[in-house]
């Protein structure tokens, strides 16, 4: 999967890992969900599972991953999907040359007359606060690890055109409805620095449509990226693609007329609910669209190592 301009690429996908996919039958097995203090989403899952040595560096030029990658890709996610199947159902395969340690899989959706992209990242980065260490890395190879924390990302991205060749997916064309999410540089010379306010965005958009008051950080249900609306997905299952889906379809319609006046107010400072803008939609937007989290809490505690993380029961 590449991303150019407003677009993701399908280069590449692999028979025997979509086979896998397809054959998935067990039913939804118990997850935990959580955030380390780093805001990284991962699952608490009911077994341990291993993860070999993989390569660091891959030519991006090359739309095909090493067989050996595959190989070991493979491994990983025969010992995963049992463990958490509703990760994975009805999933397709899509290699990124660009994050090979982030492997990625995507399922279309349609509401109305608009599309969505739903795309699962695993996140497969050793990190030696949660992960047991079996055997070091190098400069060119990960080190080999095992746990039982998943750590990935899920989002559904809004898209404006599927483009095939030879019947085969090539491009998802994503439908943009922010202009620009970046501002300003600061710094001098190699200390230059863009400034992009697709954080704040981000926060614009899920505190209006959470109930007033309500406190979900660091879950974020409107994030801004892709220069779009994308919605977070922390259930993983049909019940809540039925559910929360429809809601990013309706929030999109709800903010396109006014978003060049979103981007307008953001874009000299902080999010604030005090911001004028965000204060008058805020009252105008219907009231079953700030429903869906209403039962979403946020647990902080401390982990075995007396670091922070959060606990997130839906």
């Amino acid at each position: 999967m590449e991303q150019i301009t407003n677009e993701i690429r399908c280069a590449y996908t692999n028979g025997e890992i979509n086979t896998l996919l397809e054959e998935i039958s067990a039913p939804k097995s118990s997850c935990t969900r959580h955030y380390n203090q780093n805001e990284e989403f991962f699952l608490k899952i009911g077994g341990s599972y291993t993860v070999p040595h993989l390569p660091i560096h891959h030519d991006v030029r090359l739309s095909q991953p090493q067989p050996s990658y595959l190989a070991d890709l493979k491994a990983v996610l025969i010992q995963i999907i049992p463990l958490v199947p509703q990760v994975f159902r009805d999933l397709t395969y899509l290699f990124d040359p660009a994050e090979i340690l982030r492997p990625c899989f995507f399922k279309l959706y349609r509401v109305e007359d608009a599309r969505y992209l739903y795309l699962v990242r695993l996140d497969l980065m050793y990190r030696p606060q949660v992960h047991h260490l079996i055997d070091r890395g190098d400069n060119d190879r990960t080190a080999s690890y095992s746990s039982d924390c998943l750590f990935l990302e899920a989002a559904y991205v809004p898209i404006s055109k599927v483009t095939t060749t030879e019947g085969k997916i090539r491009n998802f064309v994503i439908r943009q409805t922010i202009s620009n999410t970046w501002v300003d540089e600061t710094g001098r010379g190699y200390f230059v620095q863009g400034i992009w306010i697709d954080n704040e965005l981000t926060k614009f958009f899920s505190k209006l449509f959470l109930p007033p008051g309500k406190r979900t950080y660091p879950f974020y249900p409107y994030i801004c990226k892709y220069k779009t609306i994308c919605q977070t997905e922390i259930h993983f299952s049909p019940a809540s693609q039925r559910l929360y889906l429809p809601h990013l379809h309706r929030a999109i319609r709800f903010l396109e007329p006014t978003m060049s006046e979103i981007e307008a107010s953001m874009k000299n400072m902080d999010f604030s609910e005090e911001n004028g803008t965000f204060r008058r939609l805020k009252q105008q937007v219907p009231p079953d669209l700030t429903g869906a989290w209403r039962d979403l809490q946020v647990e902080m505690y401390l982990n075995e190592l007396d670091m922070k993380e959060f606990r997130i029961a839906v």
